[in-house]
């Protein structure tokens, strides 16, 4: 039998892929350079395996360890009845611009090196496992976040999903097709999803809530509700230097006007909201801008929070004759109570807790699937940086709590 891979091996076999060499951030976008060797690298290691690999109609990879479309018994809840699909765990492999080195990838390789130990232990499931990588979870190309969950589940629809187009102008039909994909494949599969009994998304914590239990793992029950909205704010192009104050319709000034409306918003309703990307027009140093676009991302732990912010927002913008739309929203979500029950309580009562952060997980979860997260200490509590971090030890220790999770949900093999 072939020595199981360590996880130093699979991290430094990714290290350099889409790193830039000046920040030491990653620029894994979807469909790009970057993002395809990653999926290679994900392939080769599930042909390593001897994993079945498979792509459903947006182009998320799904490996299995065992057939997913077999009738079994359904060890995950304890019942004797039989049903198909397999405990599948797993996360993406893409990201933010200048990005971490954990967020998504640490989840894709603990599955890979759960699957590693469970068979070194001579275990053999009753239920199958599968590990995906879920693809552009992030949404840094064209916007819209978790698009490869939301496509599959129907939340987003094919014609609006190959329509987006990143910031080169080029739609994400044009860079599937580029990248050897079927665009005109593209919508909901519920037979991918049929083949799913529960998923356990294993992620690094993006916050300091581990650090301050002096706890390894956390069990996630749920996610903020969140959204992505597109601020449009009109101006008139002009000379900078040769016109007067008094008569500039300047769109730069209503885009500060929206940052800062923003943040006093979040600030009144207890949410948080951040604009993290502006586009001028027309660009020049010396012109006044024609238009600007402001991308804004909100977050809070209700709903009734996030409307009234979004609402306050949308008043105080409204002066500068801006218009907004949403581009995605994402519910407050809650897993599966009895998965967080039980794993909480195999994880040697690990605490418990929501995040703020958006996952494949939840789009999961809010299409009927039986999901929850497993958090990894960070102990840096930064995210979407590379400051991002996880100990070694610590992501052993995650790869251990996903294997034991894995056995319990799976079942042995009588």
């Amino acid at each position: 039998m072939t020595q199981p891979a360590t996880f130093e091996q699979l991290w430094s076999a990714i290290a350099d892929i889409g790193r830039d060499p000046i920040t030491g951030g990653y620029r894994r976008f979807a469909w790009s350079d970057a993002d395809l060797r990653m999926r290679e690298w994900f392939s080769g290691e599930c042909a390593s395996r001897g994993l079945d690999l498979a792509e459903d109609r947006m182009g998320n990879q799904w490996a299995w360890w065992g057939n997913p479309d077999r009738s079994v018994g359904d060890p995950s809840t304890g019942s004797g009845r039989t049903s198909s699909g397999g405990i599948v765990t797993g996360s993406h492999l893409d990201s933010v611009p200048d990005g971490g080195a954990f967020d998504g990838p640490l989840g894709v390789v603990s599955g890979l090196l759960a699957i590693d130990r469970l068979r070194s232990d001579g275990f053999r499931p009753q239920r199958p496992i599968g590990v995906v990588n879920f693809v552009d979870e992030e949404g840094a190309r064209f916007g819209v976040s978790c698009a490869g969950s939301r496509v599959i589940t129907g939340v987003l629809s094919p014609d609006r999903a190959l329509a987006l187009r990143d910031a080169d102008g080029m739609t994400m039909a044009e860079a599937m097709r580029a990248a050897g994909q079927q665009p005109e494949l593209l919508g909901p599969d519920p037979e991918a999803l049929g083949r799913i009994s529960s998923f356990v998304e294993l992620h690094i914590e993006q916050g300091r809530g581990l650090i301050d239990l002096g706890r390894v793992v956390a069990v996630g029950n749920g996610l903020w509700a969140h959204g992505r909205w597109r601020i449009e704010i009109p101006g008139e192009a002009n000379h900078a230097g040769t016109t007067r104050l008094s008569d500039r319709r300047d769109a730069v000034i209503g885009c500060a006007r929206a940052v800062l409306a923003a943040r006093t918003a979040a600030e009144a309703h207890n949410t948080v909201a951040t604009v993290g990307k502006i586009s001028i027009q027309p660009g020049g140093v010396n012109a006044i801008a024609s238009s600007a676009t402001a991308w804004l991302d909100a977050r809070a732990a209700s709903e009734p929070a996030l409307r009234a912010t979004l609402a306050q927002i949308e008043a105080e913008v409204a002066a500068s004759g801006a218009v907004v739309n949403e581009e995605s929203w994402t519910p407050q979500t809650a897993f599966d109570d009895a998965l967080v029950s039980r794993l909480a309580r195999l994880l040697d009562n690990a605490p418990v807790m929501s995040t703020g952060a958006g996952h494949d997980a939840g789009i999961l979860a809010n299409a009927g699937v039986p999901a929850v997260m497993i958090f990894v200490r960070n102990p840096t509590g930064a995210s979407h940086t590379p400051a991002e971090w996880a100990e070694p030890e610590d992501c052993l220790a995650g790869i251990d709590a996903l294997a034991r999770v894995l056995a319990e949900l799976a079942g042995a093999e009588q």
